[in-house]
């Protein structure tokens, strides 16, 4: 079914590479007229020639507040409104033990993964309160929802996102805009590499390298895609999600619900109990 979000206009910030750009991608097959937000310029005018006039591609960095408002104003005085914010933009961040976290780096991640969203939320509201609708939608993570899938800050931060969703979901509402995060797994997206400190064309490729690896750790076996993640955006950003908000979705292949084996498997319990068996006095 096509023509979803025909008449829309949608900011998806991060959107030259991963997710975003699937996003990207789905939004415009759908009708969508689309404003891109990132810092990849050369990409964001490939993509505006590729694309066309319902594509418009501005220079953001989301960690700034004067460049997410410039984004909005550049959406809204292109299109004439904005219907959709899908602040997608991010990065690994800062890692290492809490001890030897270094603090610059700490604040350039929360920037990023947290202020970046905030500033999303501050300069799209004010639009889709004149307009009284509107759909915002973030990008957490399932290192948001438990411990053990990803650096510190970086889980601290898309834990925040998905609380912000929450909070913000009910100052919105009587104004009819929809708030929701999306808690993406294990997805072959270019972030793997950039922890590399790949360059972006080979963070790519790694991307793709990635896949039979990823496909391994939970219980549908197969790698994420970024069109996974598009494809609930697109719900979220659609008519058919009209009377969803607050929530977090989580799109993992079953990641969190459990390890791709079951415990007595994990646990070998038949030789665990023979060894067991073996080693007591008779």
């Amino acid at each position: 079914m096509a023509g979803r979000l025909e008449g829309k206009v949608a900011i998806i910030t991060g959107g030259t590479s991963g997710i975003g750009l699937g996003a990207v991608d789905l939004f415009l097959r759908e009708g969508a007229e689309v404003v891109c937000g990132d810092l990849q310029d050369h990409k964001g005018e490939a993509m505006a020639k590729a694309y066309g006039a319902g594509f418009s591609y501005c220079r953001t960095d989301v960690s700034q507040e004067a460049d997410v408002k410039a984004l909005v104003d550049h959406a809204v005085g292109k299109f004439g409104k904005l219907d959709v914010m899908f602040n997608n933009a991010g990065l690994v961040g800062v890692t290492g033990d809490l001890d030897a976290i270094d603090m610059n780096g700490f604040d350039e991640t929360v920037g990023v993964l947290l202020k970046g969203v905030f500033l999303g939320y501050k300069y799209a509201t004010p639009q889709m309160k004149k307009q009284k609708s509107g759909s915002i939608i973030s990008t957490a993570s399932v290192a948001g929802l438990q411990a053990g899938m990803a650096p510190h800050v970086y889980s601290v931060c898309k834990a925040g996102v998905r609380h912000l969703a929450r909070v913000a979901s009910v100052e919105l509402a009587p104004y009819n805009i929809r708030s929701n995060a999306i808690c993406p797994g294990g997805i072959s997206t270019s972030i793997f590499g950039g922890l590399a400190g790949m360059g972006t064309q080979v963070a790519d490729q790694f991307a793709v390298f990635l896949k039979s690896r990823l496909a391994k750790i939970q219980p549908i076996a197969r790698a994420g895609l970024p069109n996974d993640i598009a494809e609930t955006a697109l719900f979220l950003a659609s008519d058919a999600s009209t009377f969803i908000t607050g929530q977090a979705i989580t799109v993992d292949g079953g990641l969190t619900a459990g390890p791709p084996t079951n415990l007595m498997q994990l646990l070998d319990l038949e030789n665990a109990i023979a060894e067991f068996q073996a080693q007591m006095p008779s």
